[in-house]
């Protein structure tokens, strides 16, 4: 009689075992269901290309890590290497692609992205055809395989019908067309997240850099009334803890401190400053 261990295998016993019960780098969908709830969350950009450094900050505790190909070094390499590292820690990763495109969505959640972050988008109209490659036919137009780590290569081919694991859909508000249609923008099922990028919202406001401006603190709020008025989330990227305290105790439930590189510079340019005064 065969009793080879693939045959033996928990894994494989049952069909039915539920996903949450086998030890897996992808999300489930839980930091989308802590946002729905309410829960506030701390995370940071990672731009560097260098998944170890992505592997740092969860070791230190952050609630999620945002892999932004748009503006970072690296490519949808790190996405495949990021995600269990990041894991191992319990820390999901979104992330920020550098295009609406459809083939660009599709390849970073095939490789177990938590979430998408859809930068430059002007309009409801945009949003909602980017956010039809989040999900798969008939609600939307991810293409669709198994062999990959979002369906655990092949052993969970029923991921594509589960709804409670579908992806954190993040978008962008960064310019003034964009705050025009928030409120549409915002009604928009798997439109998660209202993400604010303060120096492209103040540079298209017309106010580069100046964030106490009137039209830009005025933009924040109509960003944040639009997110709870639609049972949304809501976020924006600030320099520091101070800042992040301050933004979750006005609301904001999706909170990015600086990224890597920022957070590195500054430490190590305090300690060089505070090294320096002392000799």
């Amino acid at each position: 009689m065969n009793s080879s261990p693939l045959n033996s295998s928990p894994l494989n016993s049952s069909p039915l075992i539920s996903s949450s019960l086998i030890s897996s780098p992808l999300d489930h969908g839980r930091l989308r269901r802590r946002l729905a709830a309410g829960d506030p969350t701390v995370g940071t950009f990672i731009g560097a290309a260098a998944p170890v450094v992505g592997e740092v900050c969860a070791a230190a505790g952050v609630d999620w890590l945002l892999l932004d190909l748009e503006h970072g070094a690296g490519g949808e390499e790190q996405v495949r290497a990021l995600v269990p590292a990041a894991a191992a820690y319990g820390v999901p990763t979104v992330v920020r692609v550098e295009s609406a495109a459809r083939i660009r969505i599709g390849r970073v959640l095939d490789l177990g992205a938590a979430g998408v972050m859809l930068p430059r988008l002007d309009s409801a109209d945009e949003v909602a055809a980017a956010l039809r490659h989040l999900r798969y036919p008939p609600d939307g137009d991810r293409g669709v395989a198994t062999y990959n780590r979002a369906c655990r290569f092949g052993l969970d081919p029923a991921a594509l019908d589960r709804e409670e694991d579908r992806p954190l859909g993040v978008v962008q508000i960064e310019s003034a067309a964009a705050l025009d249609d928030v409120d549409k923008i915002a009604a928009l099922d798997s439109a998660d997240v209202l993400f604010v990028g303060p120096r492209d919202l103040s540079h298209d406001l017309g106010v580069p850099g100046q964030f106490t401006a009137p039209v830009y603190t005025a933009a924040l709020d109509r960003v944040r009334a639009a997110a709870a008025a639609h049972g949304k989330a809501c976020g924006l990227l600030v320099n520091d803890g101070a800042a992040a305290a301050a933004r979750i105790a006005e609301g904001w439930t999706f909170v990015a401190i600086g990224s890597d590189s920022t957070l590195l510079a500054a430490a190590v340019t305090a300690h060089l400053n505070q090294a320096r005064t002392a000799s």
